[in-house]
């Protein structure tokens, strides 16, 4: 028995969608199917009702979840407790690479009751730590949220609460404007020069949406492609085209040569939100949830 198939099937139970979730684990959706198929003979049980679209449990699969889930909670444990972490203490957050860099360092001190609660960070894109969230190899998952393009978690399952938001603006250079480098909406003749998400990322889907329901159309070209906000930043700091950033990644002091341009014809807003499983076994989870919610900016106030 592969801990994997485990993974796998929670996995698969959380987006009911083969493909979807072979790609989430980063695995052929041939070697997925085989994997799911490898722990329904070692159970001795259909988990899964192929017949049914879109796919679902059967009932030995949603009372195998449970057991699932918990078990890869409690080998997530063991783990810390061998490498001698204090895992009773111990508490695995999933969050966005922009998250972890420019908001958790303002969350944590006050979340962990100045370091009472002990963490380890899963970071990666929205599918990642979706994903391993989905898998029970974190507790809490924090990410970002647009009604038009939600984060697919099954609200009987999974409660949220919202942390505040975000503004997403395009940005560039002060040098670069000075220098009559651009100037927007640009033209046919004169596209601008714009730094954009990699197309699988989720901002990526959140500034296309944004350019395409703008007023006001937009003549660009596509001059580089990164999956993190980071390099794009760097990039619009060297003068090298214009960027959709949160405001969080240019606040505080941060790149301070980088102006938001645009008049807010392409601005859009996302919301930060966390989640937790409803039905988890550890009282240190229900100890950084009740601070999370606690230290929440009121409703309309984002910049904590």
């Amino acid at each position: 028995m592969d801990t994997r198939w485990f993974q796998d099937f929670v996995t698969l139970a959380e987006v009911q969608n083969f493909t979807r979730a072979a790609d989430l684990r980063n695995v052929s959706q041939a070697a997925f199917s085989r994997r799911i198929q490898a722990l329904e003979q070692w159970l001795g049980a259909k988990l899964i009702d192929r017949a049914a679209f879109p796919t679902r449990l059967t009932p030995a699969g949603e009372r195998f979840r449970k057991v699932a889930t918990q078990l890869l909670g409690q080998i997530a444990d063991a783990r810390a407790e061998i490498g001698e972490a204090p895992s009773r203490n111990h508490v695995r957050i999933a969050l966005t690479y922009t998250l972890a860099s420019t908001r958790l360092p303002g969350w944590w001190p006050a979340w962990s009751d100045r370091g009472a609660i002990t963490c380890s960070l899963e970071v990666g894109n929205v599918h990642d730590t979706v994903s391993a969230f989905s898998a029970g190899s974190a507790d809490i998952l924090i990410g970002f949220h647009q009604a038009t393009h939600p984060i697919q978690l099954d609200a009987a399952r999974f409660e949220r609460f919202e942390l505040g938001s975000e503004k997403l603006r395009p940005y560039a250079s002060v040098a670069l404007l000075e220098a009559g480098g651009i100037t927007l909406p640009g033209s046919a003749s004169q596209p601008v020069p714009l730094l954009m998400y990699s197309p699988s990322g989720y901002f990526a889907r959140v500034v296309d949406t944004a350019i395409e329901q703008s007023a006001e159309p937009l003549c660009g070209y596509r001059a580089f492609e990164a999956e993190m906000t980071d390099i794009l930043a760097d990039l619009a700091c060297q003068g090298m085209g214009i960027a959709w950033l949160p405001d969080s990644s240019v606040g505080a002091g941060r790149l301070q040569n980088l102006v938001a341009v645009g008049d807010g014809a392409w601005d859009t807003t996302v919301s930060i939100v966390a989640y937790r499983a409803r039905a988890h076994p550890r009282g240190v989870v229900d100890q950084l949830w009740a601070r999370i919610v606690a230290e929440a900016p009121p409703p309309g106030d984002s910049d904590r």
